[in-house]
Formats: C-alpha cells, structure tokens, sequence
C-alpha cells in the first residue's frame, strides 16, 4: 500500500466476514459501545489513516482509534523501533511492585515506565509538575486525579464540574459526568458535586455569554464561591475538573472569557484545577496540552488514549505521601505500552507534528468553509481536534453512514456532531481528500 496514490475502496460494509467476526466477538462480549462494524485486518496493507478491512475494503480512518492511535496506522515512528528491541515475556509486570530495565544504564535503550515519565514531567514542566502515577486507562487516571485532589485538600469535600463532561466509567469518574444519562443511571455517586455551565460560543463576552455561565455582571462561579454571597464556601472545594475542549460533550471550544475567568476564580480562592486531557493532550490541538490555549494553568493533568496508558500528572507536593494511598498491581506495568507512548512523545517533537496538526487542522476549515455544504452549521477546530456540527441529528447519522460507504470513518459526539480526528502526520493529499469524501457524503445526505 503506497501511502502517497491509496484511495479508499469499498464494495460491500460490512461485508460477509466482518459480519461473522462481529457475531464471534459478541458471543463472549458485555454490551459496550461499536461505533462500526469495522472489523480490521492487521495482517493487511495499513499506513497513515489507510487500513483493510477483513473483507478487502480500503477506509479512510479519521478517528484515529478515538484519538488512541495519534500517528495512525503501521507508523515507521514507531514500528522500526520496537522492531529493534528483543521483546521478552511477561511484557507486563507487576508495575508498582517490580521495576524494570533493558540492562543499559538508566536512561539509555529502550524506554520503558521510568522514561516515559521522565518525558511527562518535562512536557508538564511549565506547569512545575515533576511527579507521575502511571495507570491502564483514562478513567484510571482521572480517578487517581480526584484521589489526590481529595488528598491534599485537607477535608474539602466538594469538587466542581461542568455541563457536558466526560471524565470515564469507573464510579468515581462517573460522578462528574454530565453528558448522556445513560453513563450515570442508576449508579451511586460522589454526592458533593456541583455543576457549572459549559462554554458554548468560542468567541464569546461576559456581555455575549449564551450558556449563562456569565450573568448579573459576574460569572456563576464567582458567585456560587463568594464569601458573602456564595453557597458553597471556596475552602471546602477540593478540586474543579473541566475538559480543557470537551469531547464527548460535542466537542466544544470554549472562549478566552471563559477560560480566563475559570483561571481568575480558582487562583483567587486556591482551588486544585485538574485539566482532563485524555482526549485534547499529547498534541492533538496544535499544542502538547489543550490547557496550553488558554490562561488556565492545572494543578493536575489526566492523560491517556494518545499516550497509550493512563497517566496522572501533578507536584509532589500534591501527591500523598503514604505509599498505600494509590497503587496498581498492573497500572504502570505494560512495558510495551510505556515504550509506545514515549516513542509517541518523541516523534511528536522531533518530528514537528504539532505544527503539522496546526496546518493541516487549519486547511481542513478552510476546505469545509468554501464548500459550505447544506446542513453544516459550524466547522470548529483547535490543529487536528475537529467538529462539523449539522442542524439536525437525522442529518448527522446519515453523513456518517454515507461517509462510511464510500470508505470515511468518522465518529459523533455530542448531539449532531462529527468529530475529526486524522492522524498527527496527515498529509495535504489527505485531509483534500477527506474532505472530498465527507462533502459528497454531505450532499448525498441533503
């Protein structure tokens, strides 16, 4: 597969043996979330966001594994390598209980745990984090990210979050969802938890503001937190959590205003800030961090998907001391994992990618805007972090299945949004074709 001439080809999705791997793997499977019925075939040609499918079909995968997979398909980046090292077995190891080297000094060979948070405390060095606990998943990382919080809070026992988010699915996490009903139902939660409203007009004023976070001449944060009119004394929160952009909430960018006033409030009243950034760090939005855009400044990062483990960032002096308070037997252990999200780390550097996702997120609004096909409301982006909301549900569903047709794969978010979600390196030949695809999806759609 020639990266530079692929064009996707479908003839039939799925086809006959996705649909067989599909009824096998739901034999054993719980009810989960399958976006597609997209059964990929590793043995098959895949570069970049080209992939085979196991009955022959060429997509176009524009959502980069939700974000999981930064660099796309079969990256030399990151396969050349790992194809260097002698990999052993276990690959996993008992990581808060075992260490573990490749026989070079520290710091030399393969990187394993130990580098990849040397890494992580250099990319959070503006923010003077120096300390890391690695996890498997995002939720884990958010859930270790309330665990310190609660912590070094001294008692505080509320914690603020926002219309909107999505935080994961362990219940802790859950507790501070506030998109689908579907995450929270039934289940028992953190009940200290106050909810702020979401920043929906990026370009937005205290004078404009439409969400009604802005409203009486002050913000509802400042309100709720003042000393003499407040309800909710600023010395018992112990922490505020946001998405620096929301993703599964419909990928909303908030304002300047907003966010500066976020900033203001919690340095005023000394408030922990835990940025999650599963979705918008580690590159995606031009920048190493989404929080990076704006004048807030975390007291603790959340980081997954793109990094490939789970990963709490924050200060030392943040984290407890007591070293029974957070562990993992697994969390920090796959060494494969940790290997491929410094290998990650380094390739975004090195290789400029940041400033590939600034271009190539920027010509694919521009493309979209001259087009501006019927039913597309907005085409938002920060780099390769990218919305096209529609005007209706019904429209959105069906863009996206006459995208996959013709072999796009994108994903919803929101109510009636598309996120995109290219990989870091996508070329100019590939976001112009992207676009060709998903307006012909658009108009088939109209």
């Amino acid at each position: 597969m020639n990266r530079d001439t692929v064009t996707p080809r479908v003839s039939d999705f799925p086809g006959d043996r996705a649909t067989e791997w599909v009824e096998h793997h739901h034999r054993s499977a719980a009810p989960s979330t399958y976006v597609y019925e997209f059964v990929w075939d590793r043995t098959a040609p895949a570069t970049g966001p080209f992939c085979t499918d196991v009955d022959g079909n060429v997509l176009m995968d524009f959502t980069s594994h939700v974000a999981a997979a930064p660099l796309g398909y079969n990256n030399p980046l990151i396969t050349e390598p790992l194809a260097e090292f002698d990999l052993v077995d276990p690959l996993k190891i008992a990581g808060q209980d075992f260490y573990v080297s490749d026989g070079n000094d520290p710091g030399e060979g393969a990187p394993g745990p130990a580098d990849l948070m040397e890494r992580l405390t250099d990319v959070t060095s503006h923010y003077d984090m120096d300390t890391v606990f690695l996890s498997n998943s995002g939720a884990e990382a958010v859930e270790n990210a309330i665990k310190i919080s609660y912590d070094d809070a001294d008692g505080a026992k509320y914690a603020i979050t926002f219309d909107g988010a999505f935080h994961g699915r362990t219940l802790g996490a859950l507790s501070l969802n506030r998109s689908k009903s579907v995450y929270r139902r039934d289940f028992p939660e953190i009940s200290t938890v106050h909810d702020m409203p979401f920043c929906d007009d990026r370009g937005c004023t205290p004078e404009t503001c439409s969400c009604g976070f802005f409203a009486g001449g002050s913000s509802r944060l400042r309100t709720k937190l003042d000393p003499k009119r407040g309800h909710v004394d600023p010395e018992s929160v112990a922490y505020l959590i946001m998405e620096p952009i929301q993703g599964e909430g419909g990928y909303r960018f908030p304002s300047d205003a907003f966010m500066d006033e976020i900033a203001a409030v919690v340095d005023e009243h000394d408030i922990t800030l835990v940025a999650d950034e599963i979705q918008s760090g580690v590159g995606r939005t031009g920048e190493m961090w989404g929080s990076d855009h704006y004048a807030i400044e975390p007291d603790v990062i959340a980081s997954a998907k793109g990094l490939r483990v789970g990963a709490t960032i924050s200060r030392s002096d943040v984290f407890p001391e007591e070293t029974g308070r957070i562990s993992s037997t697994w969390g920090a252990g796959d060494i494969i994992a940790s290997l491929q999200g410094a290998l990650t780390l380094d390739a975004i550097e090195e290789e400029g990618l940041m400033e590939n996702a600034t271009v190539r997120g920027r010509q694919f609004r521009e493309i979209m805007a001259d087009a501006d096909p019927d039913g597309v409301v907005d085409v938002r982006g920060l780099g390769l972090m990218l919305a096209v909301e529609f005007d209706t549900k019904g429209r959105r569903d069906e863009v996206m299945e006459r995208a996959v047709s013709h072999g796009l794969l994108t994903l919803a978010c929101g109510t009636k949004v598309l996120r995109i979600l290219p990989p870091m390196d996508v070329t100019e030949r590939e976001i112009e074709l992207g676009c060709d695809l998903l307006t012909t999806a658009i108009d088939e759609a109209a």
